[in-house]
């Protein structure tokens, strides 16, 4: 089952887009720099530009009409070109590019990049797969025993976010008789020396993260076992010998590891997400090869931002086209890759495949709880939440007070625009998709987005974070902030030696610069619920963001408890707070007002114990 690695010309992008000629028509064969997919490559050289997208982002609050805005912007430009025609006859200048690019900012690119097409009919693929799907049904069937299926799951990533809600829910789902989670050995290192202390093996790993997730009995333990293995590596890095028994019995393999660190290089973004993709493709299509195998289906865990910057028009579930907008970061570019790379394994190989792709993920949907993720959308919560205690603290000289007041406020500025939009999904939802996507032979060839129908903008995000953490959020027109705003206030907290705020503040504006801007992606839902049978309602995303907030504040304390046994000790208590909360409101705890829910909070959950009130802890 071993295969070679890709060779390093093979991470080229052009192995996946082609860049064609606007003029012509015909593919260029000029060389694809990474760097030329995404946004900044493209934009923020310029003032004029800089100037145009604010007027942009204005128009769009004072309209609401993003198709207003771009009509206003088609004019502005047309004009500028006008204007650059008479100035380079005035001075002489023969190239009139020239003269728009150095006064105005305007740049006419003579190409656009667009992805591979599959040579094949589109009637061939859809007989393909009609006859992927029937046999993947056909062999589900063989699974079935007394109504009941007994899928045998193979995961990966299954420390991550994700992966440990996976755990958790595949624990309760009577159709799951086993998993089996790759996880690599993990070395603790002696910080002074440097030293290798001691290796945590990866069984050991597994029972400590059955602890974490609250899985005591025997009968639930027993259906999760770990091997030893790296999705970098052929094989997925898995033993000869545990492959052989474990490769015959198999019924599904779920993909969920991946890099989501949105500041990562190419190389590195292309090596977790691309290769690991390739790895797993190819050791599920082994597992599908083998005799008498009981290999149903590979379930791909991709993300609905593989459609990349795309300002106008649904990002459709079927099809993915390269955004003219290009990608915000290389996780998006890497992961679109992955997902073409799936289809390739799909209609070349006769892999049968599911692709899911959730959107912003985030705590699950009762309790906000996070199995201690600290990433993506918690990282801005904890550092609004820091703030505004150093606003508020006592502690000190009135020096050392006002000093800290002026960084909080600073560290309160963010760069969003009011109308952006940002599709969050709880992450229970997510793995309910996940789950019925093992049990939905129909779901075979099938891209679905698990999303939310309801986006929270930016404006709505500032209110519910100054209801519910008391912080007054400054938001800032994004390009301006990212371009020349921020890099003077990060220059000014260096200078009083507060490297680690301008070093967050600078990662956040990073992170979140393209998706804080107004004409965000809309990523068109249905097939959870018309594929996958989950239900029409979904998660209430004002809800579980008002969640996010107060699990963050009181559970993690805005990122500072970070021993993993003591956030799911905390959890635990604040899981049973939660749902005593509801039943005893008749409620989800997400619709509660912040001012009530935190009166009825104080007489129930002690928060320096951290124990319910009334509980032999306490």
């Amino acid at each position: 089952m071993s295969v070679d690695l890709p060779r390093s010309d093979e991470m080229r992008p052009s192995r996946y887009i082609e860049k064609v000629s606007l003029i012509t028509g015909e593919t260029l064969d000029d060389e694809i720099l990474p760097k030329q997919l995404l946004v900044r490559h493209h934009r923020d050289y310029h003032l004029v530009d800089i100037h145009a997208r604010r007027m942009m982002s204005r128009v769009v609050r004072e309209t609401g009409s993003p198709d207003e805005a771009r009509r206003r912007m088609r004019e502005v430009r047309r004009k500028g070109k006008k204007a650059a025609e008479v100035i380079a006859k005035l001075i002489g200048q023969s190239d009139v590019s020239k003269v728009s690019k150095a006064l105005f900012g305007l740049k006419d690119k003579e190409y656009y990049f667009r992805f591979k097409k599959s040579p094949r009919e589109e009637e061939d693929i859809h007989r393909q797969l009609t006859d992927l799907r029937e046999e993947a049904g056909k062999q589900q069937a063989k699974l079935a025993e007394q109504d009941r299926l007994a899928l045998r799951v193979l995961l990966t990533g299954g420390t991550g976010f994700v992966g440990k809600e996976i755990i958790w829910q595949a624990a309760y789902d009577d159709d799951i008789a086993e998993m089996i989670v790759v996880i690599r050995p993990r070395q603790i290192v002696d910080r002074k020396t440097g030293d290798v202390v001691r290796t945590v093996s990866p069984a050991e790993r597994g029972e400590r993260l059955l602890d974490r997730l609250w899985l005591e009995a025997p009968d639930v333990r027993s259906k999760f076992s770990f091997v030893e293995g790296d999705v970098e590596q052929p094989d997925l890095g898995i033993d000869p010998a545990v492959l052989e028994k474990l490769g015959p019995k198999v019924s599904h393999v779920v993909h969920c590891a991946a890099s989501v660190a949105f500041d990562d290089p190419y190389e590195k973004s292309f090596r977790t997400n691309v290769l690991g993709t390739l790895n797993a493709l190819r050791f599920s299509r082994a597992l599908q090869s083998l005799p008498q195998s009981s290999f149903v289906a590979h379930v791909g865990i991709e993300t609905s931002y593989i459609h990349g910057r795309k300002v106008t028009g649904l990002a459709r579930e079927a099809q993915v086209v390269f955004p003219r907008n290009f990608y915000n970061n290389y996780y998006e570019a890497t992961k679109a890759m992955a997902s073409f790379e799936t289809e390739r394994f799909m209609l070349e190989e006769g892999l049968r495949v599911v692709q899911l792709c959730p959107a912003i993920v985030i705590g699950e949907s009762r309790a906000g709880n996070n199995r201690g993720d600290a990433k993506v959308v918690n990282a801005p919560v904890n550092l609004f939440g820091r703030a505004q205690e150093a606003l508020t603290s006592q502690e000190g000289s009135w020096m050392d007070r006002s000093k800290g007041a002026m960084l909080a406020k600073m560290a309160c500025v963010f760069p969003a625009d009011p109308t952006a939009e940002l599709n969050l999904v709880p992450v229970d939802r997510v793995v309910a998709g996940i789950l019925a996507a093992l049990k939905t032979p129909a779901a075979v060839g099938e891209r679905v987005h698990l999303a939310g129908d309801h986006r929270l903008t930016s404006h709505q995000i500032a209110q519910i974070v100054q209801e519910e953490l008391g912080v007054k959020v400054k938001l800032a027109e994004p390009t301006l902030h990212r371009t020349v705003t921020l890099p003077i206030i990060t220059k000014v907290l260096k200078k009083a030696k507060q490297e680690k705020i301008a070093h967050a503040l600078d990662k956040l504006g990073t992170i979140f610069a393209g998706y804080s801007e107004w004409g965000q992606p809309i990523h068109q839902v249905g097939n959870d619920v018309r594929v996958l049978g989950l239900s029409k309602q979904r998660p209430n995303t004002e809800h579980v963001f008002r969640l996010l907030c107060r699990h963050n504040r009181f559970v993690q304390e805005f990122g500072r408890v970070r021993d993993l046994d003591e956030i799911s000790r905390r959890e635990k208590a604040w899981w049973d707070f939660m749902l005593g909360l509801e039943d005893e409101t008749g409620m989800p705890v997400g619709a509660i007002p912040a001012d009530k829910f935190h009166a009825m909070m104080a007489d129930r959950l002690d928060t320096d114990s951290f124990t319910l009130l009334g509980s032999e802890e306490a």
